[in-house]
């Protein structure tokens, strides 16, 4: 085993089940000794393999065991009860040799049940990640689908047969506040992009109208602010559909915009 930054989970495992060999254990040692991060994961290791141990169950001696303990005393030499050769052979050997053939047995149900516990936390842990990734790219998608929607609305009122195009004019200085609409009346959609526009006053905003062919009163079509420049734009704002309009109309109204014109139409366009 080398480490050069941590050592693998399963090698920190084997360590803290005494599975390794002695060369392996004395290198985890000394890389214990410079890293407290692989420290604190033994003993996170070590506290789960306490409480898989706690969980098992105690078995009760097997039958017979107390017998055969008493006489293995009787057997030893020096004790007060004296046993004969044939005794110490038929007695003696055979507990010796079931001791060893068992001692080994006794931790694979152990050994083998923090192993599972283990992998299955590694398991757990992987599966968690992996929601999460899926989760995050989930998201993604759904927010690069509501985008792509969203140009495809744009892209189809602009190059729609029946959309009306139209310029809007404040007369004949120059260089003259514009703008041009283009407004989809099957779908309620409306882009609207002006030019050349005059600075505001503070808490004033430029509120664009829908006049409707009907005769109704002027549907407000959404407010806008120009740039330094004097440019400014009205992207899909939220209108009825089916209505069809004879002209659009720009006035200057307050921040919150109003639900009927207040002031003169300082740009206007006819269909």
């Amino acid at each position: 085993m080398s480490y050069g930054t941590h050592i693998a989970q399963e090698d920190l495992s084997l360590f803290a089940m005494h599975s390794t060999s002695q060369e392996e254990a004395r290198a985890v040692r000394a890389h214990l000794v410079v890293c407290a991060e692989c420290r604190a994961e033994l003993e996170k290791l070590q506290e789960d393999l306490a409480m898989v141990a706690m969980s098992v169950d105690q078995q009760p001696l097997p039958e017979g065991a107390r017998q055969r303990f008493m006489e293995k005393i009787a057997a030893a030499p020096g004790a007060t009860m004296p046993a004969t050769q044939a005794q110490r052979q038929t007695q003696v050997v055979p507990i010796r040799g079931e001791q060893k053939a068992r001692r080994p047995l006794r931790w694979v149900p152990w050994t083998l049940a923090a192993a599972l516990a283990l992998l299955a936390v590694a398991l757990m842990m992987g599966n968690l990640r992996m929601q999460r990734e899926l989760l995050s790219e989930a998201h993604q998608v759904s927010d690069l689908m509501e985008a792509n929607a969203h140009a495809q609305s744009v892209l189809d009122v602009l190059t729609a047969p029946e959309a009306k195009h139209v310029v809007l004019t404040a007369g004949k200085v120059k260089p003259a506040p514009s703008a041009r609409a283009v407004y989809l009346a099957s779908k309620g959609a409306l882009i609207l992009q002006a030019s050349n526009m005059d600075p505001l006053p503070e808490h004033m905003a430029y509120e664009l109208w829908v006049i409707p062919a009907n005769g109704k009163a002027p549907i407000p079509a959404g407010l806008f602010w120009p740039d330094s420049a004097g440019s400014a734009s009205l992207v899909m704002p939220k209108l009825p559909v089916g209505v069809e309009a004879k002209a659009f109309g720009v006035t200057v109204e307050k921040n919150e915009g109003s639900p009927w014109p207040t002031s003169p139409i300082i740009l206007a366009g006819g269909i």
